[in-house]
């Protein structure tokens, strides 16, 4: 059985915000890993917009952003939208009722199914199907902008906490 992880980069002030801050060499090189490792991405429509950005080369990228886009091309991703038709390659578009296509993806597939987007996180933690929770917490106060929690959480137990590169701890909780 697979399991959901909510995972995001994140400010201190618990803001998350792709223009406010930069992946260091070595944790960029842990998201490649990451990525690599998973069964899956699901995706809020907002943060699939971002994240499109991987689907096309661009001259200007160094060896590791290639690696990235390549690792991320090549996982299966989910987007939950009711606004667009369409989703890009080796995507699927789930556009009503998640609960049960989410389900039959955890009891279907092994490993892990990386979850993208504060509001998607907040409806499947109400329906139950988030397992973890990796935040990358980021030496940057943002001060304003979309937080990390879109929502409250039921209690939250840490389970782990790691450092990576010079600059990030990563916390890992799981439902208490």
């Amino acid at each position: 059985m697979a399991k959901l992880v909510f995972a995001l980069n994140q400010s201190l002030d618990g803001y998350i915000d792709h223009t406010a801050f930069v992946p260091e060499p070595a944790l960029f090189r842990h998201f490649i890993d990451d990525v690599r490792g998973l069964a899956g991405m699901l995706y809020g429509r907002r943060m699939y917009e971002v994240m499109r950005y991987w689907d096309d080369d661009r001259p200007e990228w160094d060896a590791a952003e290639r690696d990235y886009a390549a690792a991320w091309r090549n996982r299966p991703k989910w987007v939950v939208s009711r606004s667009l038709k369409s989703v890009g390659p080796n995507a699927t578009l789930l556009a009503e009722d998640i609960e049960a296509p989410i389900r039959q993806l955890k009891a279907g597939l092994d490993g892990e199914i990386e979850v993208a987007g504060p509001e998607l996180a907040k409806s499947l933690t109400d329906l139950g199907l988030i397992d973890e929770y990796r935040l990358y917490l980021h030496p940057v106060v943002v001060g304003h902008g979309k937080p990390f929690f879109a929502g409250a959480r039921p209690p939250l137990r840490l389970v782990a906490s790691d450092r990576i590169g010079e600059n990030v701890i990563r916390l890992t909780y799981r439902p208490a």
